[in-house]
């Protein structure tokens, strides 16, 4: 009987023969949704756990309001570049698979705490179990942002390389999830709606992937351009992660002016050398901007703001209420107003509600009943 990743290998090669035309979409719909099944599949492991699961060594203490996961090759200098940011003694030499386990440390940066995390060293075929590549992503697939650490003397071929490991385990890099509305009926068949054209998907390729998973009856509201990998990843939701990734091009002491000009071109990349500290700033501002967090400073009633220690929201668009119950639940049970001071208001101070949507560095007061 054929083993899991030899029915991916299979159907992988029966795609690549398969020339896309009206013919065919509905076969090469059918065919990737049933590879998304066995992605899915080989990813759970015998345990059906869907690759949550670190393993281990690998599994870490969580601490910190964010957490950035360090991938790539082995001896790019992911451990040289943890120790320079954190000061935790990860051990880095010139040969390869140093790092053996995850190596967690901390950095303060602009009042929040960030852990950074060391990840073994991952191989090509990573997400079909070779190496201890599922345990690596496993606890990548956990982080709030990725650093792909490339060596800038063969970045572009290893950067494809890891891009493709990450994408076959369910992370999509540096996207949103697509506009698409997907809800489940009893009865009365696939009702598809569709709020702009749909040039990359017709209705062949939809039918062919409700059938595959056996869904008859459902409303599907397409809000954005979609492909059938699109559609796929809503079906597939709970095993999909999107993350942002910050290429990190490691090692530029070693090449010319012009090379580097050039490879800094290349998206969402920041150029360093972590060996001599060249470019760090600009690194963590980037990770700042990437992870989206949101200082807000406390100022009790009468005194002066805290600018010592902001409480870090995780993520832009948080509210009042979500302010207090970061502090505590009680909070919200007594709030009568806040008093806000920063760009999320339009006077200086304003009284808000809970529902307000908090900016960073916006100074609240909370005023109970």
């Amino acid at each position: 009987m054929s083993t899991t990743v030899e029915k991916i290998k299979n159907i992988e090669d029966e795609m690549a023969k398969t020339q896309k035309n009206k013919a065919t979409s509905f076969h090469l719909g059918q065919l990737k949704a049933k590879l998304a099944k066995l992605k899915r599949e080989l990813l759970a492991g015998p345990t059906g756990s869907g690759g949550g699961s670190g393993g281990a060594g690998f599994d870490v203490a969580r601490t910190g309001v964010a957490s950035v996961g360090f991938i790539g090759f082995p001896s790019v200098g992911k451990s040289t570049l943890l120790n320079k940011l954190t000061g935790t003694h990860s051990e880095a030499a010139d040969y390869e698979f140093t790092t053996l386990t995850t190596v967690p440390g901390v950095i303060m940066y602009k009042g929040a705490k960030i852990q950074m995390l060391d990840l073994p060293g991952i191989i090509e075929g990573a997400k079909d179990g070779k190496g201890r590549g599922k345990q690596v992503i496993a606890v990548a697939r956990t982080c709030n942002l990725i650093f792909i650490v490339l060596d800038v003397n063969k970045p572009l071929a290893h950067k494809r390389i890891i891009e493709k490991e990450l994408e076959g385990f369910g992370i999509r890099i540096n996207k949103a999830p697509p506009n698409i509305v997907f809800k489940k009926k009893e009865k009365g068949g696939v009702n598809i709606t569709n709020t702009v054209p749909l040039t990359h998907l017709d209705n062949d390729e939809i039918r062919a992937v409700m059938g595959e998973y056996r869904i008859t009856s459902a409303d599907i509201a397409f809000r954005c351009d979609a492909t059938v990998d699109d559609l796929i990843d809503i079906l597939e939701a709970p095993s999909r992660r999107y993350i942002p990734v910050v290429y990190v091009l490691n090692k530029i002491d070693s090449i010319s002016i012009e090379e580097l000009d050039i490879l800094s071109r290349i998206p969402n990349a920041v150029p360093i050398s972590s060996e001599n500290n060249w470019n760090l700033d600009e690194l963590l501002e980037v990770m700042w901007q990437k992870l989206n967090l949101v200082r807000v400073y406390t100022k009790p009633k009468g005194r002066l703001p805290d600018y010592e220690q902001p409480v870090v929201l995780r993520s832009s668009g948080c509210t009042v209420e979500d302010f207090c119950n970061q502090i505590h639940k009680s909070l919200v049970e007594d709030f009568k107003v806040a008093v806000v001071y920063g760009q999320s208001v339009k006077h200086q101070p304003q009284q808000v509600g809970l529902s307000h949507v908090l900016m960073d560095e916006d100074v609240i007061t909370i005023l109970k009943r």
